[in-house]
């Protein structure tokens, strides 16, 4: 983990232009500039590789990843696929526990329609020393709830991320994250929540700056874009109907993203 944020901070250390060689492209993999998204900070994505003459590139989200030279960042790209593979293995893992509190088969997110053969994305993201100002609507990162299954969020020690345990509660009660430095911080998706009918729900987040630089590193696991997302019937009864209609993962993540990304919409709508 030290050396994927060691990579992290070489990468965002790089001149503006260089980095914008690698600008995301219609699949959203590369990089970010701050603003780019109106949620996030400056980032960096990878996914799962796949080569653009494999089939499954013509798919949404799917296709080759955008790496930095190595002549530039030399064993850049063995250092994040190396720690992909990790995150992959502790989501599953992670999965089998909700699994089972749901009353599920410990491998049921094991299918390869849910984390078996999934939407697997590393994001790295960079905060500049800047100051937030609540009142003044200006934040390192908006308050947003991940949109897919769960995520895996590495960070450095600078605080900055707060929470708020009941995102429908007006006004809203924020609390500070302590960083946990070596660790994971798990955030539940609104996919899960749909899935989970409430049972667990996706965590409302943002990141408030004090003027320091900060480093963080999620890790999104998400099903595949043509799985259907229901209520899973250990979570339904005539009691407590399903709140939330079906939805395929790419539909609801595709509105998402177009909501979120300046000058994305449509474009994700033509795969």
């Amino acid at each position: 983990m030290n050396e994927v944020f060691f990579q992290s901070t070489k990468f965002f250390a790089l001149p503006l232009h260089k980095k914008m060689e690698l600008f995301r492209n219609e699949k959203l993999r590369g990089y970010t500039p701050t603003l780019d998204q109106t949620l996030d900070p400056e980032n960096q994505v990878q996914g799962v590789e796949v080569p653009e003459d494999d089939p499954d590139a013509k798919k949404p989200f799917y296709g080759p990843n955008q790496w930095p030279s190595e002549d530039i960042l030399p064993g850049w790209r063995q250092v994040m696929e190396q720690y992909h593979n990790e995150a992959l293995r502790v989501s599953r893992e992670i999965a089998k526990i909700i699994a089972l509190t749901l009353d599920l088969d410990a491998g049921f997110f094991d299918k390869p329609e849910m984390l078996g053969e999934p939407l697997a994305t590393l994001k790295l993201l960079h905060y500049e020393d800047k100051i937030s100002d609540p009142a003044r609507g200006i934040y390192g990162c908006g308050a947003h709830s991940d949109f897919g299954l769960i995520n895996l969020l590495a960070t450095d020690d600078v605080a900055g991320l707060q929470i708020c345990k009941n995102k429908d509660a007006r006004p809203r009660i924020w609390e500070d994250v302590a960083p946990l430095k070596g660790g994971f911080i798990i955030n539940i998706g609104d996919l899960l929540e749909r899935l989970s009918n409430d049972v667990f729900r996706s965590t409302l987040h943002r990141v408030v700056l004090d003027g320091q630089e900060r480093y963080s590193v999620a890790f999104f696991a998400d099903p595949k874009p043509e799985c259907i997302v229901e209520c899973l019937p250990s979570c339904t009864s005539d009691m407590n109907p399903p709140k939330y209609p079906p939805i395929t993962c790419y539909a609801y993540m595709n509105q998402r993203y177009n909501d979120t990304h300046l000058g994305l919409n449509h474009i994700m709508d033509k795969k």
